[in-house]
């Protein structure tokens, strides 16, 4: 979303290049704004996914207050759950072509040709974030800021899937998942 936004020249994506022109993490208040602006955009109208909003619980709970005002339902948080050890080494495992930006997957989605890519023959790249010391500060964070907000939402809202699966079987589980009938929540 702040690519797009930034993209689209808005106000609000100019404060974001801003922002993140100077190094800063985007605060709150500015995440809030965009997604508050983004899920009123008419493709939105017969629901949504967040990928990794909200990640704080003030997030969430701003988030929660945003869909009461604007009588939507309320959120299922879809969580999957995968050891420490088995997210380091699928992430190291990841590759990038620096030109079209495919993305590999050593031990899952591999070149054809090792360390090349399959569309332009350029070879390809770990990126930074996904050296081994940077995805343990991640996961550290993860724990500190973004796992208290399973917490917060509750049993009732928070569906845990088992992410070592195959992905087809994490696909089914969360399709199976959100078939179910939304159980409503227990006051707040």
């Amino acid at each position: 979303m702040f690519r797009a936004e930034r993209k689209a020249g808005s106000p609000l994506g100019k404060r974001i290049g801003d922002i993140l022109a100077r190094g800063e993490l985007v605060g709150d208040d500015v995440v809030n704004e965009l997604v508050a602006n983004r899920i009123a955009a008419s493709d939105c109208a017969r629901g949504f996914l967040l990928d990794g909003y909200p990640r704080t619980v003030a997030q969430a709970k701003y988030f929660a207050d945003l869909l009461r005002s604007r009588k939507l339902s309320e959120p299922r948080v879809i969580h999957l759950d995968v050891r420490s050890e088995v997210l380091v080494k699928r992430l190291t495992a990841r590759r990038q072509c620096p030109k079209c930006c495919h993305i590999y997957n050593l031990l899952s989605q591999p070149p054809a040709r090792d360390g090349v890519c399959d569309q332009d023959g350029t070879p390809l790249i770990t990126r930074e974030d996904d050296r081994e010391a940077v995805i343990r500060d991640r996961l550290r964070a993860y724990e500190c800021q973004t796992g208290p907000i399973l917490d917060w939402f509750g049993r009732s809202r928070v569906i845990r899937i088992d992410g070592a699966l195959p992905p087809a079987d994490v696909t089914a589980a969360i399709d199976e998942a959100l078939a179910q009938p939304l159980v409503p929540a227990s006051g707040r």
